[in-house]
């Protein structure tokens, strides 16, 4: 387990975007789907938005190019499925709802990506608040709370590592080493994966590992690596957490969405 009493403390941002028009904030979702979880990714290299829409019993997964929409759901248990986990009535308004706010994000994108990850980098600078340019338009302010990361020091074993994403469930990577440090590390010696109860790293090391020749005993490595994996791969960062309050105001689901200026 990561030691906590080393996290950072959270700080807030702020940042001012244009949005656009939210639409999909006027549409009222069902009482029972009031309260989502809320992501989106721009993939660029398709020209197409992903957004994903959690509730405790279920999701719904929306892929928009300017081609047009697809969807499909995730029941309880996360496996895929064209049957909605709710029933037909609220699943025709929550369609409706991620129909219109993925295209209220396709609109603005690439735009209010590059603003995103620019107002991300300025909070990891340390300002407090991110404004982007724009012609005369309406503009909105969202709030974030940014949780701090857990202090680690840098690699301090033998040669140098770095961490490598593997096919599978549960976001799994590979700890990479080399023993010289001029080349690029190639033998993985640890990975680490999400536990998707408690939502809480697990790692493992790798058979046959010498130890010694690493620099590091196994449980120091290990502990490392869950402390980083925790950091880059299950903390949200700022990019994540302002697409998600995007998000939010666009939907509607927030209780600032009179924050518009």
């Amino acid at each position: 387990m990561a030691d906590e009493t080393l996290r950072l403390p959270s700080t807030r941002f702020q940042a001012v975007f244009e949005l656009g028009e939210k639409r999909a904030a006027a549409i009222p979702l069902p009482s029972a789907l009031s309260k989502p979880e809320v992501f989106a990714e721009w993939i660029e290299e398709d020209l197409a938005v992903a957004l994903y829409i959690g509730f405790e019993d279920g999701q719904l997964h929306v892929d928009r190019t300017a081609a047009g929409i697809e969807h499909h759901f995730h029941d309880a248990s996360g496996e895929t499925t064209s049957k909605s986990p709710w029933g037909s009535a609220d699943t025709v308004t929550l369609l409706e709802w991620a129909s219109v706010l993925s295209a209220n994000f396709f609109a603005r994108m690439p735009d209010l990506m590059e603003d995103i990850e620019e107002a991300a980098a300025w909070q990891e600078q340390g300002y407090p608040l991110y404004v982007c340019e724009t012609d005369p338009a309406h503009l909105d302010l969202v709030d974030v709370e940014i949780e701090g990361e857990i202090l680690t020091l840098p690699w301090l074993g033998a040669g140098q590592v770095n961490d490598e994403h593997l096919d599978g469930d549960n976001h799994p990577i590979a700890l990479l080493w080399n023993p010289d440090a001029t080349v690029t590390p190639d033998r993985m010696i640890a990975r680490a994966s999400v536990d998707v109860e408690t939502g809480e790293p697990v790692t493992a090391a790798e058979p046959g590992i010498d130890w010694n020749a690493v620099g590091l005993p196994q449980d120091e490595v290990l502990g490392w690596l869950e402390s980083t994996y925790m950091n880059h791969h299950i903390t949200p960062d700022a990019a994540v957490e302002l697409i998600r309050a995007v998000l939010e105001r666009m939907g509607g689901l927030d209780a600032d969405g009179s924050e518009e200026r």
